[in-house]
């Protein structure tokens, strides 16, 4: 898994030197050649020649998609008669024909040919035509899209338990070796049918209820105290609390507990939730409120969704807040599986992400297992629905937490009711005009409800961007545990984006104390907020929650601040109205 901090970037002449650490060759992990040897003109060539990433971890050194890569062991013909062979080995297409008996394509350079019509079977329609290249299509995404596509037909092995071979971002120094163990990786026709070793058994055995093998580790991970939350939101005067300015921190993240009344709670929902509609099976696709529950489902939603009912309630807020149904349901399943197969300039970051989006659960363990691809694919195809928006870090942890709960063509449904209902495409957009809507938002709350803390962060010279920007960026994703987050994505899916406005202000003033103290700092400050957050009672946070969202006052003045901020951007005076 490869952390932020070990990305640099480098700016090289990648075609004629190939980097290895201390003059040792480095190691290559499932490396494909895919070099074109075709003669490009010069203007082409040219424009392959930007920044590249190198990724360097364990003193090896790793080139993410260059346009001239590592010779492989295998023997290549001329440079006019060269043919790349769809970015996959031939060994890897002679066991793909043999398992699973379909034509495989070999695709001409995609920046001089366009590529011959290829014949395509139902079941594999969107493999077949990620196999062949747009015409002008960038060659490293061309590769990316390809590989996903390739291992959507034969899988991987140990899907869910290895850790699997990198395909996509090759290290420096081709060895044959490499290539045979990520042929060896693939999967079988017998892979899904067979028998669980002991040790796999166990592995699966120690798996939590929302299917993380263990829990994500954290640098810094603090309380989020019950008691502060058991006052309720309102202007408060300066405290005279002598308390530290560092906040006590816990040695590691306990284990979630178990919903209050869950077995009674699921009950209720079983009676409150009715089918709309039905599939040719019989199958119930859309889920709603039975007319006579519609007073309860604000408070059954902040006490929690039964998690056996999670994927039908959030089915049911989206479709109730956004005002969609079943047509556009289909609709936005059509577009999914058009954008499937055409070509996105940001393939290669999503490859990027796709393997540190969430560490430690099932579905994204094993690289280019299921979960990793059907995450590729859902950003993939959002990344072509907005032109404005394109693809940015966030939307992984957002698209991976929607797909424990539903397939890839509704998540990406999904994604696109939150991006243009919930008001993600303002937070998405270019500059985040939407981030700092909200934070502008809980800047006035802050201001005033707490005075003091409104004043200690204009004292240190701490911007709220400092330390929020990734809480409304990722939807609180990896800022609390994933049980809390679940939690504050019910209530989110339910009122909107102003419920994250004020679980950022909870969180300030549950630590108000600490950011007051005489002792804090802008460092202590900024490590305090910067922190993981563990709830000691979700309830009681959940409790504040619900009674803060319905002060009518508050809504109607955040309301009102919103619209501030947006004449203040039109008037050109917003530079100067965030601390």
């Amino acid at each position: 898994m490869y952390e932020e901090e070990d990305l640099v970037d480098i700016s090289a002449d990648y075609r004629n030197s190939y980097i290895q650490p201390n003059g040792r060759p480095a190691e290559d992990s499932g490396f494909y050649d895919t070099t074109y040897q075709v003669m490009r003109p010069a203007s082409k060539r040219m424009s392959m020649g930007g920044t590249r990433i190198s990724v360097l971890s364990d003193d090896s050194t790793q080139l993410a998609y260059s346009d001239s890569r590592p010779p492989s062991s295998y023997v290549r013909t001329s440079s006019a008669q060269f043919i790349s062979v769809a970015y996959i080995s031939t060994t890897l297409f002679r066991l793909l024909s043999l398992t699973r008996n379909i034509s495989i394509v070999f695709a001409t350079d995609p920046l001089t040919t366009v590529p011959p019509n290829v014949a395509i079977t139902d079941d594999s329609k969107h493999s077949q035509l990620s196999l062949v290249p747009s015409e002008g299509e960038d060659p490293d995404s061309f590769h990316v899209r390809s590989t996903y596509a390739q291992l959507d037909l034969c899988g991987v092995r140990g899907d869910g338990i290895d850790e699997g071979v990198e395909r996509t971002r090759a290290r420096v120094g081709g060895s044959r070796a490499s290539e045979l163990r990520a042929e060896e990786a693939l999967a079988d026709e017998h892979e899904k049918t067979r028998e669980l070793t002991q040790e796999e058994a166990r592995l699966l055995g120690s798996l939590d209820r929302y299917g993380f093998f263990v829990i994500p580790s954290h640098e810094r991970l603090i309380l989020l105290p019950r008691a502060p939350l058991s006052k309720t939101l309102s202007r408060v005067p300066a405290s005279n609390i002598q308390a530290p300015a560092n906040a006590p921190i816990l040695r590691a993240q306990p284990p979630s507990p178990a919903p209050v009344k869950e077995l009674e709670r699921t009950a209720k929902w079983s009676r409150m939730l009715v089918a709309r509609s039905r599939d040719e099976g019989g199958n119930v696709d859309l889920w709603d409120i039975k007319p006579s529950k519609e007073q309860k489902l604000r408070e059954r939603t902040f006490k929690g969704i039964p998690d056996c009912w999670r994927s039908a309630a959030w089915e049911v807020l989206m479709n109730r807040f956004t005002r969609t149904g079943k047509a556009e349901l289909r609709k936005l399943a059509e577009d999914y599986r058009d954008a499937l197969d055409q070509p996105s300039s940001y393939d290669v970051q999503i490859d990027l992400d796709v393997p540190r989006t969430i560490s430690g659960h099932v579905m994204f363990r094993t690289r280019y297992g299921q979960g990793q691809r059907s995450l590729f694919h859902v950003l993939h195809c959002l990344s072509l629905r907005c032109d404005t928006c394109g693809y940015c870090q966030g939307m992984g942890p957002i698209a991976a937490t929607l797909l424990c709960y539903f397939d890839p063509e509704r998540v990406f449904a999904s994604l696109v009711r939150i991006h243009d209902a919930y008001s993600m495409h303002d937070i998405f957009s270019p500059g985040f005009p939407g981030l700092l809507e909200a934070i502008y938002v809980q800047e006035r709350i802050m201001e005033q409800m707490m005075p003091d803390v409104y004043a200690a962060f204009k004292k240190h010279m701490i911007s709220t961007t400092s330390y929020a920007t990734k809480w409304y960026i990722t939807l609180f994703a990896n800022s609390v545990p994933f049980q809390a987050q679940l939690r504050l994505w019910d209530a989110f899916l339910l009122e909107g984006h102003d419920i994250f406005v004020l679980v950022a202000v909870a969180i300030v003033w549950v630590y108000r104390d600490h950011i007051t103290s005489t002792s804090a700092n802008f460092e202590t400050v900024l490590s305090l907020l910067s922190s993981f957050f563990v709830p000691e009672d979700e309830n009681a946070l959940l409790f504040w929650m619900e009674k803060v969202t319905a002060d009518k006052k508050l809504r109607s003045n955040m309301r009102q601040w919103r619209q501030d901020w947006k004449r203040l951007v039109a008037e050109g005076k917003d530079g100067s109205a965030l601390l």
